[in-house]
């Protein structure tokens, strides 16, 4: 079976791996599955990760996606590493106050405000 191709575009800066996303609707539980694990390969990669990942192209979110991101955040945890999220669209930001993942999560307006936020 051939590779797939990445649902994620990376960039590293300093220590700081950044995450966007080709698609902007993560819907799709296949897709959410493969990006988990490229996030996590990226991880595995790393002693105390920093991971930002940035929503500024992204228009709809699925309960699996979130459930994803609790996955992540988990991993970063164990690793005593850093997540922060960014850029993420009003309409899904209220997804995340509805379901207090605001308050899991550290949040930035902006990815420069996010990549300045990490010790």
């Amino acid at each position: 079976m051939p590779a797939s191709e990445s649902r994620l575009k990376v960039k590293r800066e300093a220590s700081i791996i950044e995450v966007g996303f080709r698609d902007r609707n993560i819907l799709d539980e296949a897709n959410i599955q493969q990006i988990g694990e490229e996030i996590k390969a990226l991880l595995a990669a790393e002693a105390q990760p920093k991971l930002l990942i940035n929503f500024a192209d992204v228009d709809h979110l699925s309960s699996a996606a979130l459930g994803q991101l609790i996955t992540i955040n988990n991993q970063i945890r164990a690793l005593k590493g850093q997540l922060r999220l960014s850029n993420i669209d009003p309409q899904i930001f209220q997804v995340f106050v509805i379901t207090k993942l605001n308050k899991l999560f550290e949040i930035h307006d902006s990815a420069e405000k996010a990549r300045a936020s990490f010790r």
